[in-house]
């Protein structure tokens, strides 16, 4: 009788604990349901994806588990949304404020228009809003002050208007405001900034149009660490409690957050010969981690300031490198204008590591046998370069003109991208010819021999159509292997003169073994797979005819040489003229590469991309 009334008293508590666990349940289920369909509605707002990375989203996973989603362990709710880079087209969903459980929202690097939705305010979690480089429009939320826990606001780059609203003053929390560099502000700047801010390291307000006076309250940041408000049309004196020599420095390098010294000493091991990557007429490359717990790798360029003009080359880099942002340039994400340890100026600027290095050790590898890049990965290389030189030609305000362009400066990601990288020569011109107060080049340097135009031995100012003809340069070399300054060119014989002899009967001649060899192997391996029809399935319809083409080539190899390797010969033969003005344009190279990749597409096994093995 005793033990059958025990067996009942723990069947009673077991029915009981479980009753008790029910409406956790059910609410963290309802979490669950409000938490999807946000992430829902937030897509529908999407009206362009090119990359597809939404198609994820969707029910045949849960939604923790969807791109840019991280959840939290224990209930499954959304902790972080990140959607970095992604080239997204839409509008913020008011449906975000459901996500109450959210630390992270991060849109950094897309096309988001419209405003900030008011809805921020239901993130009473949120510590991280990171909304740079969009096209964000409006004002920013008042509200967004009811967001206790934010540590970073970050909307740099975008085209909000109207005034700081001086409720963002009461965020005792904010570490890092860096919200409206590169907008259209206005106004003065509340005294309330820094007045209870004990915790603000970083505030960026530069490039808008703040008026009135810098209050001296932003001196009651005592862990403020780097202030920039250039760009402005502030009036009256610097608050003594700053100080004079902080602003300056912001004023000239404005477009980004600065690191100090003592963090770029430490993550390259105090610039330890074992870390140095590369070195340039400038200064030496440093490999480091900047932010060990995101593994940011990143490539710290050194300026070696003894070097004469080396200083007008990192101010050049800096201003041309402040508005730009395209796929195929190396991206910048800090620079730092301090000193050393012993007092001496430094400077450096940090940009993106490139895991594949340069274009020029892919060609040239130093003691190592070469591994020869493949027609596609060639062919993907001047699509790339080509698509950077006409960003800065025709889509910059001002027009820049890169004037070293070369393989050492081509950099490949660990995709096999290519990115245009080292602006230290760059010129930028104002759209008025007759003002030369903005540009930035160093007079008397104009390029590397071998890749400047022949005008500019002669005084001509630098151009567009001087990169154009480095640019053909760059492609004969990477075709043929062979530098332009090779000791087989001589007595009036240039690259330039071999590739156009040899397209008129003897076109393999002038082709890199190396890329030979890569399809010779490419074309034995479709054949064995039963592909070889394929290959063969296109006609050889080209302008010059197939008589172009050597004879002992197998008719396999026809298909590539007179439909790619030959057309694009022809493209870095019409860009290395002598005489500017029959150069093509960077548009017109574009156009063309293009419609030559959709013939090696036509002819050739379709293929990812090839990573680096």
């Amino acid at each position: 009788m005793l033990m059958e009334s025990f067996r009942f008293l723990h069947v009673l508590t077991l029915l009981l604990f479980i009753n008790l666990l029910q409406p956790i349940t059910v609410v963290s289920s309802l979490g669950n349901e409000t938490d999807h369909l946000a992430l829902l509605k937030f897509k529908e707002s999407i009206v362009a994806d090119p990359h597809g990375f939404l198609n994820s989203w969707n029910d045949s996973v849960h939604f923790c588990k969807w791109g840019g989603i991280t959840c939290g362990r224990r209930h499954q709710r959304v902790t972080a949304l990140k959607l970095l880079h992604l080239e997204l087209h839409g509008t913020i969903s008011p449906y975000i404020g459901n996500l109450s459980f959210l630390r992270t929202f991060s849109l950094l690097n897309n096309s988001f228009s419209g405003k900030i939705p008011q809805q921020v305010d239901h993130l009473f979690r949120l510590r991280d809003l990171t909304l740079s480089y969009n096209t964000l429009e409006g004002e920013i939320p008042v509200n967004l002050t009811f967001c206790r826990e934010l540590r970073i606001i970050n909307s740099a780059s975008n085209r909000l208007t109207g005034k700081i609203p001086s409720e963002i003053g009461s965020l005792m929390k904010l570490v890092f405001l860096i919200v409206l560099t590169s907008n259209k502000f206005e106004g003065s700047i509340p005294p309330s900034i820094g007045l209870n801010m004990p915790n603000l390291q970083k505030l960026y307000l530069s490039d808008n149009e703040f008026s009135g006076q810098i209050p001296a309250s932003i001196s009651n940041a005592s862990q403020l660490q780097e202030l920039d408000l250039g760009e402005n049309n502030f009036v009256g004196q610097v608050p003594a409690s700053l100080g004079k020599e902080l602003l300056s420095e912001a004023e000239s390098i404005n477009f980004l957050s600065k690191v100090s010294y003592q963090t770029l000493h430490q993550v390259t091991g105090g610039f330890s010969p074992s870390n140095q990557i590369g070195s340039g007429g400038f200064g030496s490359v440093y490999k480091g981690i900047l932010d060990q717990e995101e593994n940011i790798v990143v490539a710290i360029k050194v300026l070696n300031l003894q070097q004469k003009g080396a200083s007008k080359s990192f101010m050049a880099e800096c201003n041309a490198l402040r508005n730009i942002r395209h796929r195929n340039l190396v991206k910048i994400i800090t620079c730092c204008s301090s000193t050393d340890y012993s007092g001496n100026d430094f400077k450096a600027l940090v940009f993106e590591y490139m895991s594949n290095a340069s274009l020029e050790g892919w060609l040239y590898r130093e003691n190592q046998p070469r591994s020869g890049l493949n027609l596609l990965q060639r062919l993907n290389i001047v699509v790339d370069v080509a698509s950077a030189l006409w960003y800065l030609h025709d889509h910059c305000e001002p027009q820049i003109i890169h004037r070293d362009l070369k393989p050492s400066n081509v950099l490949l990601d660990g995709d096999m991208v290519a990115r245009v990288g080292d602006f230290g020569l760059a010129r930028l011109i104002p759209p008025s010819t007759d003002s030369s107060e903005n540009q930035t080049s160093t007079v008397g340097i104009k390029g590397t021999i071998g890749y400047a135009a022949p005008e500019y031995a002669v005084g001509v100012e630098p151009s567009t159509q001087g990169d154009v003809y480095s640019y053909g340069i760059l492609v004969l070399q990477l075709f043929t292997g062979r530098r332009p300054t090779d000791e087989m060119f001589v007595d009036g014989c240039n690259i330039h003169t071999f590739v156009k002899t040899c397209i008129q009967g003897r076109l393999m001649e002038s082709v890199d073994p190396t890329l030979i060899a890569t399809l010779e192997e490419e074309t034995t391996i479709s054949t064995t797979n039963n592909e070889v029809t394929r290959i063969h399935a296109f006609s050889y319809d080209i302008e010059t005819g197939g008589d172009n083409i050597d004879n002992q080539n197998s008719s396999r190899m026809n298909n590539y040489a007179g439909k790619c390797i030959l057309p694009i010969l022809k493209i870095g033969l019409a860009c290395s003229e002598e005489s500017p003005r029959n150069r093509m344009s960077m548009e017109e190279v574009h156009r063309d590469l293009h419609r030559i990749k959709d013939a090696y597409n036509g002819i050739s096994i379709r293929r990812e991309r090839p990573r680096r093995s």
